[in-house]
């Protein structure tokens, strides 16, 4: 199996419950998502829009002379291979920003609207190397950009607020730069690690006590001594569940309820997306849009 990872994913749902990462990636079942206001989407498109075709001596005397050349884009990388394993997983995904530097080279820097620290930055730092092994490595037909050689954070803080004229605001506040350290070998150890846990079958059977859906699915069985192996409609956990040894002992596709339906999930909020006609033809679209406005082919 070649199992496609989302640098999000690998950011947030791995370190979050390994159950619900693996029955997201193995059978693209996602956690129900929690829609998020539209006004962070604002942010990071003005965000955005602000620093295209922007030189880095105007918003960042820490970085190289350089200037901003793609932003928002997909990547998508070749199949990575493992000595331990006969699975192999691709990196999918879409970066904020890339600068492309005046010496050579290019940066992978993502925007955030949050208070700078060294735990973000190790945080986040996951999904710039996803970004940056895609740029080097991609999947045939997909953007390649080499050699990427930094990393990093625009940390945007607000500590004011004016009023500029009559019916207009504004938000005034710090940019910190924080660099992600590269390291090609670590991140490739961690991939390794990351198919170890979708290759076992001990991880199935454990939930994460500090996981709300797997405590939500735990619940939904209570009362109810026969769901387990009979099955249960009740929710998507429950009914993974009562299939999951079965589904991998024979390798077959999981027998999920009615309800559940194979559509894509969005790379940027792990939503289900809905098939839209546009003025090229269709295409699939977040459902959650216009607050988020993820896309992807048919």
């Amino acid at each position: 199996m070649n199992y496609r990872l989302s640098p999000s994913d690998l950011t947030y749902l791995f370190e979050g419950c390994k159950f619900c990462f693996n029955v997201k990636v193995k059978h693209r079942i996602s956690q129900s998502s929690i829609p998020l206001p539209g006004i962070f989407s604002a942010i990071a498109g003005v965000q955005k829009n602000f620093y295209a075709g922007r030189r880095t001596e105007e918003f960042c005397k820490d970085l190289p002379p350089g200037i901003v050349r793609f932003g928002e884009k997909w990547i998508e990388s070749v199949p990575i291979r493992f000595k331990n394993s006969s699975n192999t997983c691709y990196i999918a995904g879409r970066f904020d920003l890339v600068i492309e530097f005046d010496h050579g080279g290019f940066g992978v820097i993502d925007c955030k609207t949050a208070s700078p620290s060294e735990v973000k930055t190790r945080m986040y730092g996951r999904q710039l190397q996803c970004y940056a092994y895609a740029l080097e490595n991609p999947a045939p037909t997909k953007l390649a950009l080499s050699p990427i050689n930094k990393l990093g954070l625009v940390y945007f803080q607000p500590f004011s607020f004016e009023q500029i004229t009559e019916g207009r605001q504004a938000f005034q506040g710090d940019s910190v730069w924080h660099e992600v350290r590269m390291d090609e070998q670590s991140f490739l150890n961690f991939m390794s690690s990351v198919i170890e846990v979708l290759d076992s079958e001990n991880i199935y059977p454990q939930t994460c006590n500090h996981c709300d859906y797997c405590r939500e699915g735990n619940a939904c069985l209570v009362g109810k001594p026969e769901a387990f192996e009979k099955g249960c409609t009740c929710c998507l956990w429950c009914t993974y569940r009562a299939r999951m040894r079965e589904i991998d002992k024979d390798d077959l596709v999981p027998l999920v309820s009615s309800k559940v339906v194979d559509l894509p999930l969005c790379s940027i909020c792990g939503a289900p997306m809905r098939k839209k006609a546009g003025k090229y033809g269709e295409f699939w679209s977040c459902e959650r849009f216009p607050d988020c406005k993820g896309t992807r082919d048919v």
